[in-house]
């Protein structure tokens, strides 16, 4: 079970998110763009599901755009320290 909302929605009620338990589905022109995991600070078992249900989600997508997980992070890493040589 997850939320979907646009990056503006998102933008907007950030705080309401962030106290949020559900994860949320982010999207931009009706386009998945990324995911918001939030992690519970008892986890009891409505989390883990959603947790799970969540990483489901990411795999489908993963499927769904033909990337590997090993080339996914891999693009994160490189992202990553382009961003700390930036700053």
């Amino acid at each position: 079970m997850t939320q979907r909302v646009g990056v503006r929605e998102l933008r907007e009620k950030l705080t309401s998110f962030l106290d949020s338990t559900v994860p949320i589905e982010v999207t931009r022109h009706g386009q998945t763009i990324g995911f918001f995991i939030p992690i519970p600070r008892r986890p009891g078992q409505a989390e883990r599901e959603a947790l799970l249900e969540a990483g489901k989600r990411l795999d489908q997508e993963l499927v769904r755009l033909g990337l590997k997980e090993d080339e996914l992070l891999e693009e994160f890493k490189q992202w990553r320290r382009q961003r700390d040589h930036a700053a």
